[in-house]
């Protein structure tokens, strides 16, 4: 099997933690959405929208990631996805919260303008150069521009909080029962609320979110002790490490800008 992601995407963690608690062979190929990777014609050929992760085993192609747990877990012994419908749920909840808003809230404005513009430069050098995919990109460039605006709008940040907010509640209820998010075994559910918890340390927003909430914070305790978190996660939340992938990626991004090369 082959992986296109990126470490810090919270959707490419979710796979990747599913992947790794299979014990699954699998071929990881790093696809930089900060250099605009993510819209070059070969990737978004095979993965319209450009987004992350896309799995590739074979001749099949499957994008997004709650289509792929779906077939990890098809593989070997199943997580129960298909099975139980309080795994389903969980999962289906966890993918319905849009991540996105609250990692770009938590990013100086100025940053995430300056990979946007430069993303939407090559949106529209592609659309030339590629005509078969004008189309897409366009589409591409109309969510872009709805995120911004989103980000502008009070309203709809207080509502992805307050989702974000109604998830930890229910977690907290269901960890005072059980020992995973869906029962007791480790299922799908877990691999997918990692990356969220995941996300939320990384944002350094775990006083808010995490410490008011002591069965979501035993259970984030239990989960960062398992291998696929180190691999996945943990390798990668140094600050240091985040400065590897944003700095190079600037210096990428000026050149290419001085040269027009987009």
């Amino acid at each position: 099997m082959q992986l296109y992601h990126h470490p810090l995407s919270m959707n490419s963690q979710k796979v990747r933690i599913a992947l790794e608690e299979k014990n699954l062979s699998y071929t990881v190929h790093r696809v930089n959405p900060l250099k605009a990777r993510n819209f070059k014609p070969e990737f978004f050929r095979q993965n319209p929208g450009g987004a992350l992760p896309v799995l590739k085993n074979g001749s099949l192609v499957i994008c997004e990631s709650l289509p792929i747990l779906e077939y990890i877990d098809t593989i070997n012994d199943p997580f129960r996805l298909h099975q139980c419908e309080t795994v389903r749920e969980w999962v289906r909840r966890i993918n319905e919260w849009d991540a996105k808003l609250l990692t770009l809230s938590h990013v100086p404005e100025r940053v995430w303008r300056f990979f946007s513009r430069f993303k939407r430069h090559v949106l529209i050098a592609s659309m030339t150069k590629n005509p078969d995919l004008a189309t897409l990109y366009h589409t591409k460039l109309r969510s872009m521009h709805a995120i911004e605006e989103s980000l502008k709008s009070i309203e709809e940040l207080a509502a992805n909080k307050q989702q974000l907010n109604r998830l930890l509640d229910d977690a907290e209820e269901q960890l005072s029962t059980t020992q995973f998010i869906a029962g007791f075994t480790f299922s799908v559910a877990d691999a997918a609320f990692m990356a969220v918890l995941g996300r939320i340390e990384l944002l350094k927003v775990s006083a808010e979110y995490l410490q008011p909430r002591p069965q979501v914070s035993l259970y984030w305790k239990r989960m960062k002790e398992r291998p696929s978190y180190k691999q996945v996660i943990g390798k990668y939340s140094a600050r240091v490490m985040h400065l590897k992938f944003v700095i190079p990626s600037i210096c990428n991004i000026g050149i290419r800008k001085l040269f027009m090369r987009f």
